[in-house]
């Protein structure tokens, strides 16, 4: 509640990291959270990178892999983020919530929710997000740190835990130490459902479309303006609507206009492309060149540039490499009596961003719901479970 409540929101039009002055106001005082927990060598770098270890309780002479845990502290930026006011629902009696007078719960749309009766349910109160994307596993780590701690009997080996900003953008790792790292594996806790497991993500691209038109006075404008908004609008309407965010599920991949602005000579279009299978990605980027093609051609001395850039890649072909942290996943879902799924991430996390710099990093749930809207929940139960996984795959890999 106290996480939830600190204003994070990232901003991805900022190259800077982190990209918002105010998540420091979380990393800042995690750093002195760790340390009065007792974890050594924490660091909090100048780009809000935040990595701290608790040292083995293992015999001397004892090795185990050194693991880590990952969270990232940003909120997203869909919806307000800010005066966050979470409201606390004890022993839900499996109905409509009220969020306020204008927004409800209703588990006809939010079906998830009829498995929670009698539980507690965490929500907002209808204006903003609720941020367990991603507080919900900076609380989980915290807490899970807390019980080994106040548990020396339980083993574990080293194990190092690492905070992030600006994961909303896309951008997290840009600028992250990896080289500082003593991690083996590592587990993000950015999941949502009970028991879910992650270890396929999308690819990611992002494409700025940029489009140079022809001004002249609009008083003696026919047949000489070419009207870069209007272009832009054009472009926009010819990207297939059949692959688009609102139209597919599943495995299926999309385009996405996230953003558009210009003037009468230059427009600026944003383009989101998601797919699991790298060559889809690929047809889409071709697709939008043809398109701008097709645009120039019809509009004789107008100019239209296609840029794709990575974001990030799907984590699936480095969760072979070290097999053993699947299984540990596997057993420490079990031991808290849920049953492991996996599942696909129709996004991406920090953890396909470090599994591509060689540390496999799969996705865990964390008991958080609706993401990025003004309809997220979280349900106590399955976060007290998120953080036992922790602190059993901490004893895991110490054998």
């Amino acid at each position: 509640m106290r996480y939830v409540k600190i204003w994070t929101t990232s901003d991805m039009h900022v190259d800077a990291t982190p990209s918002t002055e105010r998540q420091w106001d979380l990393l800042r005082p995690l750093a002195e959270e760790l340390k009065e927990l007792g974890l050594t060598d924490v660091k909090l770098n100048e780009h809000g990178y935040l990595i701290a270890r608790l040292s083995s309780n293992l015999p001397a002479g004892t090795e185990a892999p050194v693991i880590g845990f990952m969270a990232h502290v940003d909120t997203s930026s869909d919806i307000s983020g800010k005066d966050v006011k979470p409201q606390i629902h004890e022993n839900y009696d499996g109905g409509v919530i009220r969020l306020n007078d204008q927004y409800h719960l209703d588990p006809e749309e939010h079906s998830d929710l009829a498995k929670y009766k009698g539980d507690t349910i965490i929500t907002t109160d209808g204006t903003t997000l609720l941020g367990a994307d991603d507080k919900a596993g900076i609380a989980e780590i915290l807490t899970a740190l807390e019980v080994l701690i106040n548990h020396p009997e339980i083993p574990h080996g080293e194990i190092e835990v690492i905070f992030t900003p600006d994961e909303e953008t896309g951008r997290g790792m840009d600028r992250f130490p990896v080289e500082e790292l003593r991690s083996t594996y590592c587990y993000t806790l950015d999941g949502a459902e009970e028991g879910e497991i992650e270890g396929e993500c999308f690819n990611a691209f992002k494409v700025d479309v940029e489009i140079s038109g022809q001004v002249i006075h609009l008083g003696t404008a026919r047949g000489k303006l070419k009207n870069a908004v209007t272009l832009a609008a054009q472009y926009i309407t010819m990207i297939p609507q059949t692959e688009s965010p609102e139209t597919t599920d599943g495995r299926y991949g999309y385009y996405c206009p996230l953003e558009v602005s210009g003037s009468l000579e230059e427009s600026r279009i944003l383009i989101f492309l998601r797919d699991f299978e790298l060559s889809e990605i690929h047809r889409r980027i071709e697709v939008l060149k043809s398109l701008g093609s097709t645009l120039e051609k019809l509009y004789p001395g107008i100019c239209v540039k296609v840029t794709p850039e990575k974001q990030y890649l799907n984590m699936r072909e480095h969760m072979d490499k070290i097999p053993q942290g699947l299984k540990y996943l596997e057993e420490a879902i079990r031991r808290v009596g849920a049953e492991p799924k996996y599942e696909i991430i129709r996004g991406g996390t920090d953890g396909s961003r470090l599994s591509e710099k060689g540390i496999p990093t799969p996705n865990v749930f964390t008991g958080g719901h609706a993401y990025h809207s003004r309809y997220e929940w979280a349900v106590l139960s399955s976060m007290a479970k998120a953080s036992a996984v922790v602190v059993h795959l901490s004893e895991l890999w110490s054998k």
